[in-house]
Protein backbone atom coordinates (compact mmCIF):
# COMPACT_ATOMS: atom_id res chain seq x y z
CA UNK A 1 0.00 0.00 0.00
CA UNK A 2 1.31 3.15 -1.10
CA UNK A 3 1.38 5.97 1.46
CA UNK A 4 0.91 9.53 -0.63
CA UNK A 5 1.53 11.65 2.57
CA UNK A 6 5.63 9.80 2.27
CA UNK A 7 5.63 10.09 -1.49
CA UNK A 8 5.04 13.81 -1.20
CA UNK A 9 7.30 14.53 1.79
CA UNK A 10 10.14 12.68 0.54
CA UNK A 11 9.57 14.41 -3.21
CA UNK A 12 9.29 17.53 -1.19
CA UNK A 13 12.45 17.20 0.50
CA UNK A 14 14.63 15.85 -2.76
CA UNK A 15 13.26 18.90 -5.00
CA UNK A 16 14.91 21.14 -1.72
CA UNK A 17 18.00 19.47 -1.93
CA UNK A 18 17.83 20.22 -5.44
CA UNK A 19 17.40 23.95 -4.05
CA UNK A 20 20.40 23.59 -1.75
CA UNK A 21 22.94 22.14 -4.01
CA UNK A 22 22.21 24.84 -6.69
CA UNK A 23 23.03 27.69 -4.22
CA UNK A 24 26.24 26.13 -3.42
CA UNK A 25 27.36 25.80 -6.73
CA UNK A 26 26.38 29.09 -7.08
CA UNK A 27 28.26 29.91 -4.05
CA UNK A 28 31.58 29.25 -5.96
CA UNK A 29 30.77 31.67 -8.19
CA UNK A 30 32.84 34.30 -8.31
CA UNK A 31 30.53 37.43 -8.67
CA UNK A 32 33.37 40.26 -8.26
CA UNK A 33 33.02 40.28 -4.23
CA UNK A 34 34.93 38.44 -2.06
CA UNK A 35 33.36 35.38 -0.36
CA UNK A 36 35.16 32.46 0.95
CA UNK A 37 33.03 29.71 -0.62
CA UNK A 38 34.94 30.35 -3.89
CA UNK A 39 37.74 28.83 -2.39
CA UNK A 40 36.24 25.06 -1.82
CA UNK A 41 38.09 23.54 -4.49
CA UNK A 42 41.28 24.74 -3.52
CA UNK A 43 43.27 21.50 -2.62
CA UNK A 44 46.55 22.17 -0.49
CA UNK A 45 49.63 19.31 -0.54
CA UNK A 46 50.14 18.93 3.22
CA UNK A 47 52.47 16.42 4.67
CA UNK A 48 52.13 14.92 1.74
CA UNK A 49 48.84 14.56 1.13
CA UNK A 50 45.72 16.66 -0.89
CA UNK A 51 43.73 18.27 2.03
CA UNK A 52 41.00 21.15 1.76
CA UNK A 53 42.18 24.50 2.52
CA UNK A 54 39.52 24.88 4.75
CA UNK A 55 41.49 22.22 7.12
CA UNK A 56 44.83 23.28 7.39
CA UNK A 57 44.18 27.53 7.45
CA UNK A 58 41.42 30.17 7.97
CA UNK A 59 39.95 32.45 5.85
CA UNK A 60 38.15 35.71 6.94
CA UNK A 61 37.37 38.33 4.54
CA UNK A 62 38.83 41.84 6.29
CA UNK A 63 37.31 44.47 3.69
CA UNK A 64 34.66 43.37 0.69
CA UNK A 65 37.34 42.56 -1.98
CA UNK A 66 39.73 40.91 0.21
CA UNK A 67 40.54 37.83 1.23
CA UNK A 68 42.85 36.51 3.90
CA UNK A 69 43.96 33.60 4.46
CA UNK A 70 45.83 32.39 7.76
CA UNK A 71 47.47 28.83 7.82
CA UNK A 72 47.05 26.80 11.27
CA UNK A 73 50.97 26.06 10.63
CA UNK A 74 53.10 28.55 8.90
CA UNK A 75 55.54 26.00 6.87
CA UNK A 76 52.08 25.16 5.06
CA UNK A 77 52.11 29.14 3.63
CA UNK A 78 53.54 28.04 0.37
CA UNK A 79 51.71 24.42 -0.65
CA UNK A 80 48.81 27.07 0.16
CA UNK A 81 49.87 29.48 -2.24
CA UNK A 82 50.43 27.04 -5.10
CA UNK A 83 46.94 25.11 -4.15
CA UNK A 84 45.37 28.42 -4.85
CA UNK A 85 47.45 28.86 -8.30
CA UNK A 86 46.69 25.20 -9.65
CA UNK A 87 43.09 25.43 -8.80
CA UNK A 88 43.48 27.99 -11.32
CA UNK A 89 40.32 30.07 -10.16
CA UNK A 90 41.62 33.64 -11.92
CA UNK A 91 42.88 34.85 -8.29
CA UNK A 92 46.36 36.22 -7.78
CA UNK A 93 47.66 34.80 -4.10
CA UNK A 94 50.19 37.40 -1.88
CA UNK A 95 52.44 35.88 0.06
CA UNK A 96 53.98 38.05 3.06
CA UNK A 97 55.44 35.72 5.09
CA UNK A 98 52.45 35.29 7.60
CA UNK A 99 49.44 35.25 5.83
CA UNK A 100 47.98 34.94 2.19
CA UNK A 101 46.06 38.01 0.55
CA UNK A 102 44.18 37.27 -2.26
CA UNK A 103 42.41 40.76 -3.49
CA UNK A 104 39.01 39.94 -5.55
CA UNK A 105 39.47 41.65 -9.29
CA UNK A 106 36.43 43.70 -10.08
CA UNK A 107 34.68 41.72 -13.02
CA UNK A 108 34.90 43.86 -17.16
CA UNK A 109 30.71 43.94 -18.19
CA UNK A 110 31.82 40.95 -20.90
CA UNK A 111 33.13 38.94 -18.16
CA UNK A 112 29.77 39.34 -15.86
CA UNK A 113 27.49 38.34 -18.96
CA UNK A 114 29.53 35.23 -18.95
CA UNK A 115 29.02 34.18 -15.54
CA UNK A 116 25.16 35.44 -15.66
CA UNK A 117 24.86 32.75 -18.88
CA UNK A 118 26.85 30.25 -16.80
CA UNK A 119 24.59 30.61 -13.52
CA UNK A 120 21.54 30.29 -15.32
CA UNK A 121 22.73 26.97 -17.50
CA UNK A 122 23.52 25.79 -13.56
CA UNK A 123 19.73 26.78 -12.65
CA UNK A 124 18.50 24.59 -15.93
CA UNK A 125 20.55 21.76 -14.71
CA UNK A 126 18.55 22.30 -11.05
CA UNK A 127 15.16 22.26 -12.94
CA UNK A 128 15.98 19.13 -14.60
CA UNK A 129 17.08 17.36 -11.59
CA UNK A 130 13.53 18.69 -10.27
CA UNK A 131 11.40 17.44 -13.03
CA UNK A 132 13.43 14.10 -12.60
CA UNK A 133 12.17 14.04 -9.15
CA UNK A 134 9.01 14.78 -9.95
CA UNK A 135 8.81 11.97 -13.30
CA UNK A 136 10.15 9.51 -10.58
CA UNK A 137 7.36 9.82 -8.72
CA UNK A 138 4.81 10.52 -10.64
CA UNK A 139 5.51 6.44 -11.96
CA UNK A 140 5.55 5.86 -8.35
CA UNK A 141 2.12 7.06 -8.17
CA UNK A 142 0.53 5.55 -11.62
CA UNK A 143 2.45 2.37 -10.68
CA UNK A 144 0.67 2.09 -7.36
CA UNK A 145 -2.60 3.18 -9.19
CA UNK A 146 -2.19 0.61 -11.85
CA UNK A 147 -1.70 -2.21 -9.22
CA UNK A 148 -5.08 -1.32 -7.23
CA UNK A 149 -2.71 -0.12 -4.29
CA UNK A 150 -4.36 3.43 -3.91
CA UNK A 151 -7.98 4.54 -5.61
CA UNK A 152 -7.92 6.92 -8.81
CA UNK A 153 -9.16 9.98 -6.66
CA UNK A 154 -5.87 9.37 -4.19
CA UNK A 155 -3.68 9.15 -7.32
CA UNK A 156 -4.90 12.20 -8.60
CA UNK A 157 -5.03 14.01 -5.59
CA UNK A 158 -1.31 13.14 -5.19
CA UNK A 159 0.12 14.05 -9.21
CA UNK A 160 -1.54 17.73 -8.18
CA UNK A 161 0.13 17.90 -5.59
CA UNK A 162 3.57 16.29 -6.57
CA UNK A 163 3.13 19.04 -9.89
CA UNK A 164 2.22 21.97 -6.99
CA UNK A 165 5.82 20.88 -5.09
CA UNK A 166 6.92 20.84 -8.86
CA UNK A 167 6.00 24.65 -9.55
CA UNK A 168 6.48 25.85 -5.98
CA UNK A 169 10.22 24.45 -6.34
CA UNK A 170 10.92 25.66 -10.29
CA UNK A 171 9.99 29.04 -9.31
CA UNK A 172 12.31 28.90 -6.48
CA UNK A 173 15.01 27.90 -8.94
CA UNK A 174 13.73 31.28 -11.13
CA UNK A 175 14.76 32.89 -7.82
CA UNK A 176 17.71 31.72 -7.11
CA UNK A 177 19.07 32.09 -10.66
CA UNK A 178 17.73 35.79 -10.56
CA UNK A 179 18.89 36.47 -7.60
CA UNK A 180 22.75 35.51 -8.22
CA UNK A 181 22.53 37.03 -11.73
CA UNK A 182 21.37 40.42 -10.65
CA UNK A 183 24.27 40.29 -7.50
CA UNK A 184 26.98 39.54 -10.61
CA UNK A 185 25.28 42.18 -12.89
CA UNK A 186 25.48 45.18 -10.38
CA UNK A 187 28.54 44.40 -8.31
Amino acid sequence: MLNTKDLINETKHKMQRAQDVLESELGQIRAGVANASILKPVQVEYYGAPTPLIQVASVSIPEPRIMMITPYDKTALKNIERGILEADLGLNPMNDGDVIRIEVPQLTEERRAEIAKKVKATGEQSKVAIRNVRRESNDIVKRASKNDEINEDAAHDADEQIQKLTNEAIKGIDQIVKDKQDSIMNN
